[in-house]
């Protein structure tokens, strides 16, 4: 492309291309694409007729990016997660939106008629980018929220994007991690690692090759980070406090076995995403 390009014409050519290139969603990211190179949100794109011959060489850029596999946020460094927009980017874990889900029943843990009080206080494990954390701050302001990620690169990214929060990010292994919590903790949240070593040729190649594999897999079976988990929830959970756990669709019966095989919570649930897939489970301390 060269010149002047009328909006519609960069569009299709690109969703084209990405149509091609099998990615998921390509108009949507067509957009998504276009207005990162023009500056424009993709809702404003209707306004303009054309794009200049710089915009145009930084959009072929980054279309050729996309279809080669590179994730769209890596390209553009930006992830939206509910109300928050996070910065994101290669070697941290890129928010998807089953995890929404999740982050939403955690809200409802937290609302202003909780049976924690008016500060109820919150630990996030395996924070990645921070995404669920800064959800719940933005969204629950009130909530006192403690974070703890392992992968220093990752880290980097989570204190980013929970800077002016009021969010105590910690680095570190979570299965020591806040001791001087211990049984005072309302809320227990995560999205762990949960996919087993033997399915990577299973794992879409957008994932594999540039999620982090820290954040992707864990042990034979996809629940040695879950087993930690439930321990370390039931060290930090005060009774009656509440945990919640991302797991894949396939785990519906053994991460909740997890969580009773502890001993130590009652009310061991799982629930369904937007797509109807079993994708979290929660628990309550005994």
């Amino acid at each position: 492309m060269s010149a002047r390009v009328p909006v519609a014409v960069a569009l299709n050519w690109a969703k084209a291309k990405l149509e091609a290139a099998g990615t998921p969603s390509p108009a949507a990211e067509a957009r998504t694409l276009l207005g990162h190179a023009t500056g424009a949100e993709p809702r404003d794109l209707v306004l303009r007729r054309d794009i200049d011959a710089d915009e145009a060489a930084a959009f072929d850029r980054l279309v050729d990016a996309r279809a080669t596999g590179i994730p769209v946020q890596h390209l553009t460094g930006v992830a939206h997660f509910r109300t928050v927009s996070l910065h994101v980017g290669p070697g941290v874990f890129v928010p998807r939106p089953e995890t929404e889900v999740m982050t939403g029943w955690a809200l409802e843990q937290l609302g202003p008629d909780n049976r924690f009080g008016p500060e109820p206080l919150v630990v996030e494990l395996c924070a990645g980018s921070g995404a669920i954390s800064r959800a719940l701050a933005a969204e629950a302001p009130h909530a006192r929220i403690h974070a703890v990620e392992l992968d220093e690169t990752a880290a980097d990214y989570a204190r980013a994007n929970l800077a002016g929060t009021g969010v105590d990010l910690r680095v570190g292994d979570m299965a020591d991690a806040f001791t001087d919590l211990d049984g005072t903790v309302d809320v227990v949240v995560t999205n762990p690692p949960y996919i087993p070593l033997e399915a990577w040729e299973s794992v879409q190649a957008e994932v594999r090759d540039h999620d982090p594999e820290l954040a992707l897999f864990s042990g034979a079976d996809g629940l040695d980070a879950m087993r930690v988990v439930a321990r370390v929830a039931a060290r930090l959970l005060r009774p009656g406090g509440v945990a919640s756990a991302e797991h894949a669709e396939v785990q519906h019966d053994a991460v909740q076995q997890v969580f009773v095989d502890t001993g130590d919570f009652v009310q061991v649930s799982d629930h369904r995403d937007l797509t109807g897939r079993w994708r979290f489970v929660t628990a309550t301390r005994r």
